[in-house]
């Protein structure tokens, strides 16, 4: 198995790693929101909050909607699905790697009871 996995974009996680983006994700789960609401949610200045959109926004974890005057930001499915079967890889190997393990202490107990 390689190491790398073609579904899992490190970029991802790296935009994730900063706490107010992980905010911001979290806050956006519940539904899309304007720049405004994110703001005075989270307590951020407007900028600041723009600037994490921005980040947000390059790395495809959320898409913007123009609305008149306003853009409403939402989360798209594909990174958290990437970032969904990252981890069930993980835990496939684990689950192996346990079954492994049951099947060798087993197999010592064998040899001890012989």
């Amino acid at each position: 198995m390689s190491g790398k996995n073609p579904g899992m974009d490190m970029t991802t996680l790296r935009a994730l790693a900063e706490p107010n983006r992980m905010d911001i994700v979290e806050l956006l789960r519940d539904g899309p929101l304007t720049v405004g609401e994110i703001a005075d949610r989270l307590g951020l200045r407007q900028p600041q909050a723009s600037k994490h959109l921005k980040v947000l926004s390059d790395n495809g974890i959320l898409e913007v909607k123009a609305e008149a005057n306003r853009r409403i930001y939402k989360l798209r499915p594909e990174p958290f699905q990437a970032l969904d079967s990252w981890v069930k890889s993980f835990q496939r190997v684990m689950e192996d790697r346990f079954d492994n393990l049951e099947d060798y202490l087993r197999e010592l107990q064998n040899k001890e009871k012989s």
